[in-house]
């Protein structure tokens, strides 16, 4: 909430704007599409271990990003650069194993890169240009419109580096996270007579499953991957984000980071 921001210490962003810029990457298709995959294609019961795998992945981040800001390098100019690229070649070393430590972060920052392509930019923007093609015939002849539109608007904010990206995040987030909880509300409400058999159905399947579902364990497994799909827990790209926030205690960074499962997954999901 900023209580305890203090604008002397090094970094580049504030606690809140490390968790919306972190936020950002994650509420979204996982929270849409994501939770619809999961009820199609393990039931309703697929939502228990969505939830189940969303509790625990409020350590696995708290863990990431303790460890991001622990191991992250401040530059002469006050720019910072965190995450697992470093946490895994210094932590590692410290424990005799640097090699491998190298071998890792180099193969993982490949890696992020790749999926920072694909399923944070060309993914979102595909399923997003769905629905408005359907408003917009121009969209449907010439979607590539779209893309350069949605490029140019990415490219300003993220030329601004991580400040510019976590102001733009700390305005953004806030208003997404309500409208979707808002959009939910309505729905319920004018469904309110299914709301108590449909926590009947989810706690009931959740441990029984069905053979169309692939039994108790199929259910399950498609409800952690949907979870870990929706708040990127243990993936590391959080702590990122967090590693740039304005504070000289770790650990108290990773409290704050292990808000996004709850937030993402539990809450929003």
């Amino acid at each position: 909430k900023g209580d305890y921001d203090d604008p002397v210490e090094e970094g580049e962003v504030s606690h809140f704007q490390a968790l919306s810029s972190a936020l950002s990457a994650t509420v979204g298709l996982g929270n849409i599409a994501g939770v619809a995959i999961a009820v199609g294609s393990g039931g309703p019961g697929a939502i228990f271990w969505l939830i189940i795998a969303g509790l625990f992945g409020m350590s696995t981040k708290f863990a990431e990003c303790t460890l991001g800001q622990m191991y992250r390098k401040v530059a002469a100019d006050g720019t910072v650069s965190g995450g697992p690229m470093h946490y895994l070649r210094d932590g590692l070393r410290e424990l005799g194993f640097g090699w491998i430590g190298v071998i890792l972060a180099t193969v993982y920052a490949f890696i992020c890169m790749g999926a920072s392509f694909g399923g944070g930019c060309a993914f979102q923007v595909g399923q997003s240009l769905g629905p408005l093609k359907e408003q917009f015939s121009l969209l449907r002849d010439y979607p590539w419109i779209y893309g350069v539109v949605m490029a140019v608007a990415v490219g300003i904010v993220i030329i601004g580096g991580i400040r510019r990206i976590a102001a733009t995040a700390s305005k953004i987030v806030p208003l997404m996270c309500t409208v979707y909880v808002l959009m939910a509300l309505v729905v319920l409400v004018y469904n309110y007579d299914q709301v108590l058999p449909a926590f009947a159905k989810i706690f009931q399947q959740a441990f029984t499953g069905n053979a169309m579902y692939g039994g108790f364990l199929g259910v399950a497994v498609m409800g952690i991957r949907r979870a870990v799909f929706s708040n990127e827990a243990g993936i590391g790209s959080a702590s990122i984000a967090h590693a740039a926030a304005k504070t000289d205690e770790p650990v108290s960074e990773g409290i704050v980071a292990l808000l996004e499962p709850f937030i993402d997954t539990v809450l929003v999901c």
